[in-house]
């Protein structure tokens, strides 16, 4: 989908809530975070993904692969519901999805 480098690209995010608590999912890096509330679970992911972004660049390795990693299938099947032209009903209650630049 993306090729992402650590010097530019984008990823996709979503916010959602599952029970009491909401999770904010960072699909090409797999990184998720969790908070009781969304948009502090949405920065927590931000951070994250900054700081795995500085690794990789510290690292200087020429693999991209874990900055476009396969994501879970469950998050997949959330971003086709929220993003499908017809109108689905997501199982979770969604704050924010979309996409992210690096």
């Amino acid at each position: 989908m993306f090729m992402n480098t650590p010097k530019k690209g984008k990823f996709r995010h979503i916010v959602f809530k599952d029970s009491n608590t909401w999770y904010a999912v960072a699909l090409e890096f797999n990184i998720v975070e969790a908070s009781d509330d969304p948009k502090l679970a949405f920065l927590n992911l931000l951070q994250a993904v900054g700081g795995y972004i500085e690794s990789m660049k510290k690292i200087k390795g020429s693999r991209l692969a874990p900055l476009n990693q396969r994501s879970d299938t469950e998050y997949e099947k959330l971003w086709s519901i929220l993003t499908s032209p017809k109108p689905v009903k997501s199982p979770f209650e969604v704050n924010m999805f979309g996409f992210a630049k690096v």
